[in-house]
């Protein structure tokens, strides 16, 4: 990748913010988005990741100068992704039970990216711009003169072993796990796994086909807290000079599509707008919690949520338990027994989650639906009723949530899959009747 700038600064800060980029000093127009001709003779070309007519304070979109403008391909053939789904299958019959799977096996992973999307659960419907799926990938091999556009939701990337570098129209991101990156709707991008030599990189997705991922509103809370609007990073511009085809494979009303071109879709010399692909480091998050009794709720750990149109209850929100301190008195510290109007969609990045002690393992999943019962597993229970109730550091851990307000149903591939825990319901099988009045 070509860029001018590249020894002094790979990335911007801010999340939302009105970016301005050039690989090439003096290639964005001024004053004027779409000039008779561009400079160097560029191609204008916008991508709107929003209605035009969205409010001011909604609204993402950003201007692209490139190359070559991106209808210059071939013509699309159908492509097979059989183990990435979009929406809810409702042909399923899901019982109301908690489930679990144990990490997807590292072995015979002998893809990239695209090939290795697995759909683990899924909800809603793309088409009608609401709900979203949970996938795992396994990647063993890079893209290399291979492209990726979704055009049904935007991209949340949580690697779990391996790091991922990320090129895209905009620039390039190197994602590492503890690390998110979300990629909008429509943006090209490909990834290459330089970890390859060590193992399989994996990770999990979300795929948001709802109202786009932003930061919460903060209320009670204040001006500081959570995650800061600086701490996400857009990549400065940049743009491969070699010469030669790609295979474009593109996502679109939930089929899966291919066309040849005769160049690189990554040609974009400078650009500037609020629409663009952003890296996170989790290690940056401002955790919120009791310093007195009693066990918030899980909330105050959303990164970024997906409104929908019933205000306070989230088409998908995105939550993280990181390292943090434990002061409370008197209080039950691990996560309660509860049943929520939310499902829950929930993985493991590293470390121990203080629930589940054995069982969960990094790079598992597991799944709670509306108004299924969950909570901490026998263990857990009986070493935190018990414990002396010191301040205690939750270290070297980072789970996380997708949670939303639409029921997930696991697809058929993942009810069949050998990483299913079925005697994922007796952790809870020896918590006796222990009243006495």
């Amino acid at each position: 990748m070509t860029n001018a700038s590249t020894a002094e600064r790979r990335y911007q800060s801010g999340f939302g913010n009105e970016y301005a980029s050039e690989a090439v000093a003096g290639a964005l127009p001024q004053g004027r988005n779409s000039p008779q001709r561009a400079p160097f003779d560029l191609y204008p070309e916008l991508i709107s990741g929003t209605a035009f007519t969205a409010p001011r304070h909604e609204n993402r979109r950003s201007w692209m100068y490139r190359r070559q403008p991106s209808v210059v391909s071939g013509r699309y053939q159908a492509y097979a992704q059989p183990h990435w789904q979009t929406g809810a299958d409702r042909d399923i019959a899901l019982a109301p039970e908690p489930m679990r799977w144990h990490p997807l096996p590292l072995d015979n992973a002998d893809v990239d990216f695209i090939d290795g999307i697995h759909t683990l659960a899924a909800n809603g419907d793309a088409e009608a711009h609401s709900g979203v799926a949970a996938h795992v990938y396994l990647a063993s091999r890079s893209m290399e003169r291979r492209a990726f556009v979704n055009a049904d939701g935007e991209m949340l990337l949580v690697p779990q072993q391996g790091r991922l570098v990320i090129t895209t129209e905009m620039g390039v991101l190197e994602v590492k796990p503890g690390e998110i990156a979300l990629l909008p709707r429509g943006v090209v991008f490909k990834i290459a796994v330089p970890d390859s030599d060590q193992g399989p990189s994996r990770g999990y997705v979300c795929e948001n086909y709802g109202a786009q991922f932003r930061l919460p509103e903060l209320g009670p809370i204040g001006s500081n807290g959570l995650a800061n609007a600086r701490d996400f990073q857009a990549p400065v511009a940049a743009f491969e000079s070699e010469a030669g085809g790609y295979e474009l494979v593109k996502k679109f009303g939930g089929r899966f599509w291919k066309a040849p071109t005769r160049q690189s879709p990554f040609n974009v010399v400078a650009w500037h707008g609020n629409l663009a692909p952003v890296k996170y480091d989790t290690a940056n998050f401002m955790t919120i919690g009791s310093i007195s009794f009693d066990h918030p709720d899980p909330s105050i750990f959303t990164v970024l949520t997906s409104p929908s149109d019933t205000p306070g209850t989230a088409n998908c929100d995105f939550v993280i338990f990181p390292p943090r301190w434990l002061v409370m008195e008197n209080t039950f510290r691990p996560p309660w027994y509860h049943r929520n109007l939310m499902s829950e969609f929930m993985g493991l990045v590293y470390g121990e989650y203080d629930a589940k002690p054995g069982g969960f393992k990094p790079g598992g999943a597991s799944l709670h639906n509306a108004m299924v019962p969950h909570g901490p597993d026998e263990e857990a229970f009986e070493k935190a009723s018990r414990a002396d109730l010191k301040p205690q550091k939750l270290d070297n851990t980072l789970a996380f949530m997708f949670e939303s307000r639409f029921r997930f149903i696991p697809t058929a591939w993942a009810l069949q899959s050998s990483a299913l825990d079925t005697d994922y319901a007796d952790c809870w099988a020896g918590l006796k009747d222990q009243f006495k009045p």
